[in-house]
């Protein structure tokens, strides 16, 4: 066990490192971070502050001299860096583990060889990989980058082979997954916790909503059968299972017309679809990846209430002409707000999020989620934080 009062690193200097800095450092841990940029989310209220590339030789052998654990907040750290401070401390996760992760071929692959339920995909590596029979019956569908592709961004839609050729080439001709257009009738996740000695806790499913890839809204629990939810959340354990995961992940699920789920994409580390945990949860995602790192057991991942979450991006900024007017939120007795700390707002770029939790004094569950989400969505429209209309969300559960 590694008791508070330790020093733990930290790879990425993003948002949800600055959420596991909070977290570590509430529980009595310091928080190193290791980041190329001199200003950073998680770097402004850490302990320490690294500056440098993930693979340079000086702050790597800093970090691993320093700190008795050291976690990752982003899929991309070189899977290099984490094998070398797995030499020196606790790593979680490992970097076996994140290789998996870090590629959509290697992904996709490792899914469907395991016996996950995957969309029809198709790697492709050149123009040639786009003709026949195989690749026509793929289209509609969805050209994405194998690598370093998120929120939307390395992604095309695709009509025809004739449109993923062109999408290919405009992609800069690197290696993609090809991957059929399928209808869904909901998009669900699972954050799911596994420690060094087997113990795994999964967090309520949420049900989610994107505008062009990014997510806007999460709604707790997911308004879906409670079968369905089960069996997400049994496919969430079994997936971290077989890649010996002990860390945080986040599975992404697909639920098709026919109330197929298939697995989508995996994060390994927490993921903006769980920041809910930190108001709805007995314990938030990023206390549970201290509790890992740790080695101490998993907190209870109960949730106290509905929430639903809704993202603030750059446009709240550029459409208020400066500082959004916060009172959008903070006057809401059940709403929280929680900002990154980025100093420049950008179109996509996200800089928060707020929850609002439901109200446990009304009678019916689906009555106090139904408001919770009429009330975050008034929010929304005042901050006006994405640039056009937001994905429809049903007012009904799925049936």
């Amino acid at each position: 066990m590694i008791a508070p009062g330790a020093s733990l690193g930290l790879l990425g200097g993003g948002q949800l490192g600055r959420m596991f800095a909070m977290a570590a450092q509430s529980m009595g841990y310091r928080v190193t971070v290791l980041d190329p940029g001199a200003d950073s989310p998680a770097g402004s209220v850490a302990d320490r502050h690294l500056q440098g590339d993930y693979l340079d030789d000086a702050p790597l052998r800093e970090l691993a001299a320093t700190c008795a654990g050291a976690t990752t907040e982003f899929e991309n750290v070189p899977a290099d860096s984490l094998r070398f401070l797995a030499r020196h401390c606790v790593v979680s996760p490992a970097a076996d583990s994140v290789a998996v992760t870090q590629d959509r071929i290697a992904e996709k692959s490792f899914l469907r060889d395991n016996g996950f339920p995957v969309a029809p995909f198709r790697v492709v590596r050149s123009l040639a990989d786009l003709d026949g029979s195989e690749a026509a019956a793929l289209v509609p569908g969805v050209l994405k980058v194998s690598r370093f592709g998120y929120d939307g961004k390395g992604q095309a839609r695709v009509r025809s082979l004739d449109e993923a050729r062109a999408a290919w080439t405009a992609l800069g001709g690197e290696a993609c997954v090809l991957e059929r257009w399928l209808p869904l009738a909901r998009e669900l996740s699972v954050v799911v916790a596994r420690g060094f000695d087997g113990e795994v806790r999964t967090f309520p499913v949420a049900e989610n909503y994107h505008q062009h890839g990014i997510l806007d809204v999460s709604i707790v629990p997911a308004r879906v059968p409670d079968a369905l939810a089960a069996q997400a959340r049994e496919n969430a354990v079994a997936l971290a299972a077989k890649l010996d995961y002990r860390g945080v992940l986040c599975v992404e699920f697909f639920v098709l017309d026919d109330r197929r789920l298939l697995v989508n994409e995996i994060a390994p580390r927490p993921h903006n679809s769980g920041h809910y945990t930190i108001d709805a949860c007995v314990t938030s995602q990023f206390e549970q990846q201290v509790r890992v790192l740790a080695g101490v057991p998993l907190g209870d991942t109960s949730l106290h209430s509905p929430v639903v979450m809704v993202n603030i991006l750059g446009e709240a900024w550029l459409h208020a002409g400066g500082e959004p007017d916060w009172s959008a939120v903070l006057a809401h007795p059940r709403a929280k707000l929680h900002l990154y700390g980025k100093r420049e707002a950008r179109a996509g770029r996200k800089m928060g999020h707020y929850t609002v939790l439901a109200d446990s004094l009304v009678d019916s569950l689906a009555d106090s989620l139904d408001e919770a989400l009429a009330q975050a969505l008034r929010i929304r429209e005042r901050l006006k934080p994405l640039a056009q209309p937001a994905q429809s969300i049903p007012s009904d559960a799925l049936a």
